[in-house]
């Protein structure tokens, strides 16, 4: 069976440096925000948005904690509302929530997935904050139109290293989750804006609110990054490019096989977390391919407004988002597939009805 991910070959690619990098960690005695934090933000400018120098990078707990800290950072909070597009990852949720403010779900755009400015115009009230704009499965959302709307835009770019070449927004946040394209050993997480000011927000506030040691000027929790995992994600860096490139490859591969099957509107900087289709039969078709040694996976089975624990926050239907948690459909798609595998997959891909 072709796996949708394995990250044993991923763990077996760096593990014998990591294990002198651990040696490094433990001699320096520092194992929270030292050196190797330090590196990986610098090093996370140069990889995710080298041309613009400007950008400050804010290495932090999670995803989710980075998306957290930036809505904070920006004065979000109780009885405000986030506009959130309603098909994405639940954390696009929950950290809105975390900040005690109120996630206003809008539909996305059948093509792409991406939050449709449209309905993110529509949905604009006095008390709307902000706007958290998804570069889904690693396609660059646009984030202009949602510039325009006059409040801040925050990019969750989780599933999309290496696909921006700047921030078009107020920040944008990434999640090293194992599975993503620069993925944890744990977890993480980072903040990259030109904001000084909210950099600097951010920065206290991973760590209690801390202004210095043993001095909080705000409420907040522990959101750090530990030395190992900094240390483990700087090795992967400099394959991110390489390894995207592989995504690209791969991703070409299946729609040149099966150009019939439905597959998302192209983007040339799209990096390919995951290589999705859609198919209304869903269900028919993963159990199709894998008879034919080929595992899928479905990101995401519900939209937002079916989450049980999201309902309440539900005021507009959603369509086109239901439509795709309903249809979505991930193949293989990483670096260490070997030839073999894909076109294993392509030749499968190949005798599914459009």
């Amino acid at each position: 069976m072709v796996p949708v991910v394995d990250l044993t070959r991923r763990h077996r690619r760096f593990g014998p440096d990591f294990a002198h990098a651990v040696e490094r960690v433990l001699a320096s005695g520092a194992v929270l925000l030292g050196d190797e934090t330090a590196a990986l933000e610098a090093e996370l400018a140069a990889v995710l948005h080298g041309s613009d120098a400007e950008v400050d990078v804010v290495a932090v707990a999670s995803g989710a904690s980075a998306l957290q800290l930036v809505l904070s950072g920006l004065g979000v909070g109780p009885g405000d509302e986030v506009i959130v597009p309603a098909f994405t990852a639940v954390p696009t949720a929950s950290a809105v929530c975390a900040t005690g403010a109120v996630p206003v779900f809008v539909d996305v755009v059948a093509e792409s997935a991406a939050i449709d400015p449209a309905a993110a115009a529509a949905a604009m009230t006095s008390r709307t904050k902000a706007v958290v704009v998804v570069h889904l499965y690693g396609h660059p959302a646009p984030v202009e139109p949602l510039v325009a709307l006059g409040v801040p835009v925050v990019e969750d770019a989780a599933q999309a290293h290496g696909a921006l070449t700047g921030v078009a927004g107020t920040a944008a946040i990434y999640s090293f989750y194992p599975t993503k394209n620069v993925g944890g050993i744990g977890d993480g997480g980072a903040v990259v804006t030109a904001d000084a000011r909210l950099a600097a927000d951010v920065r206290r506030r991973r760590t209690h609110g801390a202004e210095q040691q043993y001095v909080h000027v705000e409420i907040s929790q522990n959101h750090r990054m530990s030395e190992l995992e900094a240390a483990w994600l700087r090795l992967q860096l400099p394959a991110l490019g390489p390894g995207n490139d592989r995504r690209r490859v791969i991703a070409a591969r299946y729609r040149a096989a099966a150009p019939r099957l439905r597959w998302p509107s192209g983007h040339v900087d799209h990096v390919f977390h995951q290589c999705v289709f859609r198919s209304s039969d869903r269900d028919v078709v993963r159990g199709a391919l894998a008879e034919r040694g080929v595992a899928t996976g479905v990101h995401y089975p519900l939209a937002l407004p079916d989450q049980p624990a999201y309902r309440r926050f539900t005021t507009d239907p959603c369509p086109q988002a239901v439509t795709w948690a309903a249809e979505c459909i991930s193949l293989p798609c990483f670096p260490e597939l070997t030839d073999d595998e894909v076109d294993h997959v392509a030749s499968a891909l190949e005798v599914l009805p459009g």
